[in-house]
C-alpha cells in the first residue's frame, strides 16, 4: 500500500456544478507535481477518484454529496435481455487497443459526437487543444480502444488499465449509429474485457441520482456505489 497520507491535495474554489445547475461544486485534486503513478491511481480509484487529462480528482463539495462513485464488478455482471441484444447487434464490430495519440480521424469523430450529443455541455464547442488536453495523454496505462466496422471508425473508448480494474475515462462515437447503442456497447465490452483480464471491476465515474444523463449507469447490475467510504451493492 502506498502511504496516501503523504500525498498532497488541493481544493478548487466553489464553481457552478456541471450536472446540478442549482449547486456549487468544489473539486479535490491530487498535487499535479505528484508523478502519475499507476499504483497511486489504483488506490485513489478505490476512494472515488477519477482521471481527467493529467489530473486525478474527486468532488469535494461542502453542501452536496450527489456525485457517487460507481463501478461494475466484472466477474459478477450478467447482461440483461436488452444488453444481450446490444451485444448481438454489434457482433460485427472489431475492437483494438492502441496508445493514445492525436489523429484527424479521432478528432473528426469527437467533433461530430460533441456537436450532436453534447452541444449543451461545458465541452462545447470542441477544439483540438481541448481534445488533446482531455484525452490524448500518452500514459503507460492509458488505451484508446478503437471500435470499427471493417476499416471505418465507429467509436473510441478511452480507458485506463489499472491493477484493480478498467477505468472508463470517456467514450465518443458516431452519433449517426443510434441503433447500435455504441455507448452502451462500449461499457459492455469493457466489462467483458475486465473479466477476460481477471480484473476486479469497471469504474464508471460518478452516478448522480437527479441527473438524467447519469441514470444509465444503474442499468448495469450488479453495480457498486461508494457510500460512507465503502463500496456497497445497489439493490
Amino acid at each position: 500500500m502506498t502511504e496516501l497520507a503523504r500525498l498532497k491535495f488541493y481544493a478548487t474554489q466553489p464553481h457552478p456544478c456541471s450536472y446540478l445547475p442549482e449547486e456549487q461544486a468544489t473539486t479535490l485534486f491530487l498535487d499535479p507535481s505528484q508523478p502519475m503513478d499507476v499504483e497511486v491511481y489504483a488506490e485513489l480509484s478505490e476512494m472515488g477518484f477519477r482521471r481527467s487529462g493529467d489530473h486525478l480528482y474527486r468532488p469535494h463539495c461542502q453542501r452536496c454529496n450527489a456525485c457517487v462513485p460507481a463501478r461494475i464488478p466484472a466477474d459478477q455482471f450478467i447482461p440483461n435481455r436488452q444488453q444481450k441484444r446490444i451485444l448481438k447487434r454489434n457482433a460485427d464490430l472489431s475492437v483494438a487497443a492502441v496508445r493514445p495519440t492525436f489523429t484527424e480521424e479521432y478528432y473528426a469523430l469527437y467533433v461530430r459526437y460533441i456537436e450532436q450529443r453534447h452541444a449543451d455541455g461545458d465541452m462545447y464547442p470542441p477544439s483540438r487543444d481541448q481534445f488533446s488536453t482531455f484525452l490524448v495523454r500518452d500514459l503507460p496505462f492509458s488505451r484508446f480502444y478503437e471500435i470499427r466496422l471493417g476499416g471505418e471508425l465507429k467509436a473510441v473508448a478511452v480507458t485506463d488499465v489499472l491493477p484493480n480494474g478498467l477505468s472508463a475515462v470517456y467514450t465518443f462515437y458516431d452519433p449517426a449509429e443510434e441503433r447500435r447503442s455504441l455507448g452502451r456497447f462500449a461499457i459492455l465490452w469493457q466489462i467483458g474485457e475486465a473479466a477476460r483480464l481477471g480484473l476486479q471491476a469497471v469504474y464508471l465515474g460518478y452516478w448522480i441520482k437527479n441527473c438524467r444523463k447519469m441514470n444509465y449507469k444503474t442499468q448495469y447490475r450488479p453495480i457498486e456505489l461508494f457510500v460512507n467510504q465503502r463500496w456497497v451493492t445497489l439493490s
